[in-house]
């Protein structure tokens, strides 16, 4: 994996890049949708390339392990024949599946024991464990095992999690060093920069992380119930101390405003549900806005769901017909706003790109931030 920086808008830390893989070229920054079984949900693969302009999908490692399992996948030829998915894909370690989805879970320096959120049936996932799932994935990019402590844990916790994550940064790593790719493709792993919203531990895991030279690095642990104004803190901290001249990415964040905040500091890369599961809900995402399409008042707006956006169902049905359909429950109602808010997500970042390399970025983000928070 190579990544080249273009350009650093000359008001702040938004970059553009290139991230080059063997299943193809992602212009930075990036928005990559969630596929957590090897699906993003209600959109096809077609659609999600050609309309939404995905460069690259994110698969979920916990979710994928339980089903359909690696045994499954290996004999497919890997996650992306298995979902006939021909452009890169980022697993994420599981680590924060583990830790909110399954139950009775055990940490030890050993790994985590947990029951499947499925059947119940025990299992256990160290970091060697978790590289060998992810090598029969054939993700392009994998992520470190950490755990990922709630946003508001006390420092000793936060500190005690932190010591744990690098422990098993390194078997990680060894584990990555000790095997070779499955499928004839190149995979990076990429360290997750844990620490809760402690500067101090912030700092360490970033200097920590910093001596892997990984071909990317990860922040994780935000977006976890803290305050936006220190999630921001704590990503512009993290610009001054993680490579430059290597991919950044922020995990499962967030709304429009927060991939914007996040690009002015330096961020790359970005993953999130909110697209899909707040689409599935009636809640869209405009160029002019945030829209509850169950509200009353789009009853008779037989107006294009949003004019000036890209996608085809944006100007092919109404806010009028979208609500009747998610009034009445019809699933036609989640693909329509899944595939539209993925649309503007994806429009989003190449915005803020193009601003970037325009030179025009921070003149451009306040109103935006302003322009597509607010509520229509």
């Amino acid at each position: 994996m190579n990544f080249e920086l273009l350009h650093t808008d000359p008001g702040s830390s938004a970059r553009a890049g290139l991230i080059s893989t063997n299943h193809g070229t992602i212009e930075t920054p990036i928005f990559m949708p969630v596929g957590t079984v090897g699906s993003v949900k209600g959109v096809f693969h077609r659609d999600l390339a050609d309309e939404a302009g995905a460069q690259i999908i994110l698969g979920n490692t916990y979710h994928l392990y339980l089903r359909p399992g690696t045994d499954i996948l290996e004999r497919a030829g890997g996650l992306h024949r298995f979902c006939s998915w021909d452009r890169p894909i980022l697993t994420d370690s599981g680590g924060f599946q583990v830790f909110s989805l399954a139950g009775c879970r055990k940490l030890s320096e050993e790994g985590c024991r947990f029951s499947s959120h499925i059947d119940g049936s025990k299992h256990l996932f160290t970091p060697e464990g978790v590289i060998d799932i992810q090598r029969s994935i054939g993700a392009d990019i994998m992520m470190a095992f950490d755990e990922c402590p709630p946003g508001d844990a006390p420092y000793d916790y936060a500190a005690r999690s932190l010591d744990l994550t690098c422990r098993w940064l390194e078997r990680c790593f060894d584990r990555y060093r000790q095997t070779e790719p499955k499928y004839g493709h190149y995979q990076s792993l990429f360290p997750i920069v844990q620490g809760c919203t402690y500067p101090d531990l912030r700092t360490r895991s970033a200097e920590f992380v910093r001596q892997f030279d990984a071909d990317g690095y990860a922040i994780g642990g935000l977006a976890v119930g803290e305050p936006a104004p220190v999630m921001y803190e704590m990503i512009g901290l993290l610009d001054g101390l993680l490579p430059r001249d290597k991919p950044r990415y922020l995990m499962g964040v967030g709304t429009p405003a927060n991939l914007l905040e996040g690009i002015e500091r330096g961020v790359d890369m970005f993953d999130c549900v909110m697209p899909t599961r707040n689409g599935r809900n009636g809640m869209l995402f405009t160029t002019e806005g945030i829209v509850n399409i169950r509200n009353v008042k789009w009853r008779d707006d037989f107006s294009p769901i949003d004019p000036g956006a890209t996608c085809f169902v944006d100007t092919a049905y109404t806010k009028a017909y979208l609500r009747h359909l998610t009034v009445a429950g019809e699933m036609m109602a989640a693909q329509i706003a899944s595939l539209h808010n993925l649309s503007f997500y994806l429009w989003l970042v190449r915005e803020a790109r193009r601003h970037i390399l325009d030179g025009t970025f921070s003149s451009w983000k306040p109103g935006a931030v302003e322009r597509f928070s607010r509520r229509l």
